[in-house]
This record gives structure tokens, sequence and C-alpha cells, in this order.
């Protein structure tokens, strides 16, 4: 078993690096909020992707926040704005860099800005730029075993002598987005008393993770006809082409949320008071842990155990083949078994067993 960090102060001034996927910020909520606890005292903040924020927004552990620069085509202004990120991060003199992610860049960071402590994970080359290099506790002879993230971090959490944050992930909202969806909601006929199900198809991982447009929207009509539910279609940007074949392809009514697109903070809220959420494995299936809402998750190429918990209310829908899990963004075969074999009858009768 591996020491506990010893700090000869208590730290003033800590970063902790978040992840760059939406999945992986809401499982790091425990985390977040155990740092806060073990160290009342210090000024905590955050560095992620801008984009990211409104997923943490109105929580009590979150004040100070940083951005990456965003990606741009001109290599002089982006590496002018990671310069700058060096410069503004340097200057707050942290004691304690605490890095989520397993990237060499995150550590290369966190080295540059001159946090005295730099904690992270002993994987990815990067051995030399942590001074405290944590063992990493699911590594094999052939790679990575499958481990929840909840408890991954939880690794981090201990060796930092913070109690372990279970795996409660904790997601709020904010009174503009539970207008703003509200009023969404109520154009398109649906009010407060209304069930309604929410339907995610897309994912940024890839199209291998993707289910079929004709049996979601199969599944949608059973669900309309046979239960009387509103089916309200929330998609990321680039995904509305997906969810508009869907509402094409119902026989019933789907309610389409484009033009524009929620927000993430509104597809909290969107979740928040839905009677399920039906979708892939993707981002908004956390969001439905963090409020306790039933939900329905197809999984293909990916492996469920990395995002377990022991949350109630989930219907993980899967076959087992072969060939995965591959965790390839598009399938290299004819025909993409993983999710072929996923039926109509399958997702409905989970779907059911929730709402009962």
């Amino acid at each position: 078993m591996q020491a506990q960090i010893v700090l000869k102060d208590a730290p003033r001034r800590i970063l902790i690096v978040l992840p760059t996927w939406v999945g992986d910020v809401v499982m790091a909520t425990p985390f977040i909020k155990t740092v806060h606890q073990r160290y009342p005292d210090a000024d905590i903040h955050l560095l992620m992707y801008a984009h990211l924020k409104a997923i943490l927004d109105g929580s009590p552990w979150v004040s100070h926040c940083h951005f990456w620069p965003k990606k741009s085509n001109n290599k002089k202004d982006y590496k002018k704005a990671q310069h700058l990120l060096v410069d503004d991060l340097r200057a707050y003199e942290f004691d304690l860099a605490i890095l989520l992610p397993n990237s060499i860049r995150v550590a290369w960071l966190a080295w540059r800005i001159r946090a005295k402590h730099r904690v992270g994970f002993n994987r990815d080359g990067r051995r030399l730029l942590l001074n405290h290099p944590v063992a990493v506790p699911n590594k094999t002879s052939g790679g990575y075993s499958p481990m929840p993230l909840v408890e991954y971090y939880d690794v981090l959490a201990k060796y930092l002598d913070c109690r372990p944050g279970e795996d409660a992930i904790q997601l709020f909202t904010l009174p503009d987005e539970e207008r703003s969806t509200r009023n969404r909601l109520e154009a398109h006929g649906i009010g407060p008393e209304d069930a309604y199900v929410v339907l995610c198809p897309g994912a940024n991982f890839g199209a291998s993770k993707c289910w079929h447009v004709d049996r979601f929207a199969e599944v949608a009509d059973r669900l309309v006809s046979k239960h009387g539910v509103h089916i309200v279609i929330s998609p990321g940007p680039g995904e509305e082409p997906l969810a508009a074949a869907i509402a094409q392809a119902m026989q019933q009514t789907g309610i389409l949320l484009t033009s524009p697109c929620l927000t993430l903070g509104e597809l909290k809220s969107l979740i928040q008071h839905s009677a399920l959420l039906l979708g892939n494995d993707t981002g908004p299936r956390h969001f439905s842990r963090a409020f306790g809402i039933p939900r329905v998750t197809i999984f293909g190429p990916t492996e469920a155990r990395w995002t377990d918990t022991s949350h109630n209310g989930e219907s993980i829908v899967r076959v087992e083949v072969p060939c995965g899990p591959c965790h390839k963004k598009v399938c290299p075969l004819e025909s993409q078994v993983c999710m072929e074999n996923v039926t109509v009858d399958m997702v409905y009768q989970a779907c059911v067993a929730q709402l009962l």
C-alpha cells in the first residue's frame, strides 16, 4: 500500500486539473468535494476546458476556474495562449497541483507553473515531472484492467489523506437554466406535471457508440403509445442530423430540442425533471446518475466497468461479442455486431422496467 503524502504545511493554494470528457468531469465531483473538506482553508482552483464549466455551475465546491486555450489552426496564437495560461497560473504560486488526467501534458504544465507539490498517477512517461508520483492501481502486464473511475480518483484522495468521496456524484442547476428549459418544454406543450423521456442518441467518442436511428425511433414510439409519455430528443452540437433522423423516423410525435441545442446547464435541468433517460454510453448518462433519474444505457464497443458505481436505477443493455469491448471509434468490421445484436425489444423492456 502506498504511503500518504506528507506536507510540512497545509497548502494555501491548490490546483485541480480536471478530465476532458463530460462524464469524467461528473465522476470527479466526489473527489473535488473531498479535497475541499480535507483542506477547508485552502484557495482551491480548477483547470478545465471552458465548455465543461456548465457541468459544475451551482456547485458549492467551485469558485476559481481557469481554462485551457481553445484549439486553433493558427499555431502562433495558440502557442501564445498557452504561454499566457502558464504565466497566469504561475502567479498564484500553487502549493499543490493534483492531476486527474493521465497525460504528460498536464504534468508538464504543473512543472512549468512551478507548483511545489505535483501529485498524479505514475504513467505515460511523466515520472520525472511529478515529485509525488502515485502508483497506478489497475496496471497489469498487458495494460490496464477496468476500474471504476470514481474508485480510480479515490486512490489519489487516499494519497492526499482525504477521506474517499464515496461514489455519490453530485450536480446542481442554476435558476436561469431551470427557467430556460421549462420554457422550451412548455413551448412544445409539456407542462410541469407531464412525464417525458429524454433521448440522447449521440456520442462524442465516435460513431461506434451510436445505436441505430430506426431502433431508437421504434422504442420511442412504443413508449409514447403504450405508456403515454412524451419523447424529448436532445442532441449535442453536431448531433442535430442524427436527432432529426430519429424524429422523422418516429410514427408518434417526438419533440426535437435543436436550433439551438440545449446548453450543458439546460440539459442538466431537462434530465433532472425527466422520468427516464435513454441513450448511448455518453456524458448525459452521468447527469441522470447525479440526480437519481432512471436510465437505460446502450453499450457497444466500450467497457461498462470503467464507469460503474453503486447507484441503482440503471439498466445497461449490451451483448457479449468475441471482438469486444474494443474501444474503437469506428468499427473495422462490415457489421458492428455489438450494436447490431442489441434489439428493440431488449431496450424497450429495459425502459419499461425502469419506468414501473
